[in-house]
């Protein structure tokens, strides 16, 4: 697929944005690494966890003036419901986080396997379904189920975040058939949220036509979180255009790049 227009940016709930890296804030050595990371990455959004919010806000914790550096870095914010396992629990999360991040945009965790972590895909639609009916512009976390994403795209997400392998492994996409086969099948942005380790993996995704990608883990735990931002947020740009460039069909033999036609004489008689 080729696209002919310079205006390139990804819309979400119609809302468009210059980037499409989503970086989160957990994991990294210290504050001053976090944000030099993320003025290098410039993403589109940025993921809190309400409970640390929760926490250093009511003054059980210290957050090392985290709160004031995400206002500092004047970067919207994608709440997220991490740790919680009932869409009870995740109702409850959203609905604070909404008004602590004064957004309604929520990234939806719903966790069925603390080993894995793992969404639970039983009950996921049901709770993706009421954060939406309650005015939630939902961005689910999600496996590359085809199925699944269907039923959360029908009951209004209009965004969907497959992982691409558990959450802090960095295997990169250990389906790529599925992966690809869900990029095929729906027509909503998609966005690959969880398992990426390396620039190469997110540069991957996107030559595929993914959207976007969010990543914490591959650059928050990298030797050089601040070069390997930059490194990844390239890689991203770099998959996009490419994909927009439009790759040329995979060949099953060689092909010439140059052409034979023209060939003096001479060569051809020098090769019988």
């Amino acid at each position: 697929m080729t696209h002919s227009s310079d205006n390139d940016s990804l819309v979400l709930y119609g809302q468009t944005f210059q980037s499409r890296l989503l970086l989160g804030t957990a994991r990294y050595p210290s504050p001053d690494v976090l944000e030099a990371a993320v003025r290098r990455a410039k993403p589109a959004m940025l993921t809190a966890s309400l409970r640390r919010q929760t926490a250093t806000r009511n003054g059980s914790g210290s957050d090392n003036g985290f709160w004031d550096l995400i206002k500092r870095l004047d970067v919207p914010m994608l709440p997220n419901t991490a740790g919680c396992h009932s869409v009870e629990e995740v109702i409850a999360t959203a609905q604070m986080a909404r008004e602590l991040f004064e957004t309604p945009w929520i990234k939806l965790e719903l966790i069925g396997d603390d080993y894995t972590l793992q969404p639970d895909t039983l009950n996921l639609v049901d709770a993706a379904s009421q954060l939406i009916r309650d005015g939630f512009q939902v961005l689910p976390y999600c496996t590359e189920d085809l199925v699944l994403c269907q039923r959360l795209v029908d009951v209004g997400c209009q965004a969907v975040m497959p992982w691409a392998a558990p959450i802090g492994t960095g295997r990169g996409p250990v389906n790529p058939y599925a992966l690809q086969v869900l990029r095929e099948r729906l027509n909503v942005p998609l966005l690959v949220d969880a398992g990426l380790g390396l620039p190469s993996h997110a540069c991957q995704v996107m030559e595929w036509g993914y959207d976007g990608v969010l990543l914490n883990t591959a650059v928050a735990l990298a030797q050089e979180p601040v070069a390997m931002a930059g490194a990844f947020a390239d890689a991203v740009q770099a998959g996009r255009t490419a994909y927009r460039a439009g790759a040329m069909a995979a060949q099953d033999s060689a092909q010439p790049s140059t052409p034979v036609l023209g060939t003096p004489f001479w060569h051809h008689a020098s090769t019988q």
